[in-house]
């Protein structure tokens, strides 16, 4: 049911970015699951089930920055497209300092035993512990790459991975699919991968039981 409301009203947001859309909310979820929070952005709807028991402090993390709106307002300013359907996408305060919050320790895949597949939402960082308020998720089965013990960052550690799209894929790969500006960066950094317009999360909040 969630997803059929969801995507009838996606059908208006083919042409990217576009004003924010009137669909319909996500639907509450059941007492029992693990918190969701739904991103309303300028192309649509994308619903996130956050893993707060497999990666209790990176998931604490993202829901600080929802419940106290320093998502509302921010773009998805960063787009990796390899090939078709196989990338990701990165939003979040990009060091805005009145958004940002202090950094949290690093959890590793090898630890909490998620893994980057196709809708994962992890944490974007530098060193370890120095991740904050930007994020990505995965477009495509992104694992090994991605997770602990493959090379990536250099310190092998990988990205923490806390939760996954459970409604709105089609959204965020219609965001991947957008054009990116050949010279554009984001302050020096990402040139080719930013896009020409970027999608604006026009909120961000938790759905309720």
């Amino acid at each position: 049911m969630m997803r059929r409301l969801v995507m009838a009203g996606l059908l208006a947001a083919l042409a990217l970015p576009a004003a924010a859309q009137t669909s319909p909310a996500p639907l509450a979820t059941p007492a029992s699951a693990l918190p969701r929070v739904a991103l309303e952005t300028s192309a649509g709807w994308i619903v996130i089930e956050v893993e707060t028991v497999k990666a209790p402090v990176t998931a604490a993390n993202f829901l600080r920055y929802v419940d106290q709106k320093k998502l509302d307002g921010i773009v998805f300013y960063r787009t990796v497209k390899v090939a078709d359907r196989f990338g990701f996408v990165q939003f979040g305060t990009d060091g805005d300092a009145k958004r940002t919050l202090p950094p949290i320790k690093h959890e590793p895949t090898s630890e909490t035993g998620l893994h980057h597949t196709e809708g994962t939402i992890s944490v974007a960082r530098l060193g370890l512990g120095t991740a904050r308020g930007d994020f990505t998720i995965s477009v495509g089965d992104q694992t090994p790459s991605l997770d602990a013990g493959h090379g990536q960052p250099a310190d092998g550690q990988g990205y923490a991975a806390f939760g996954h799209v459970v409604e709105g894929m089609d959204v965020v790969v219609k965001i991947l699919d957008a054009p990116v500006s050949p010279t554009a960066t984001r302050r020096g950094a990402f040139q080719g991968q930013v896009p020409e317009a970027p999608i604006t999360v026009v909120s961000a909040r938790r759905v309720k039981d």
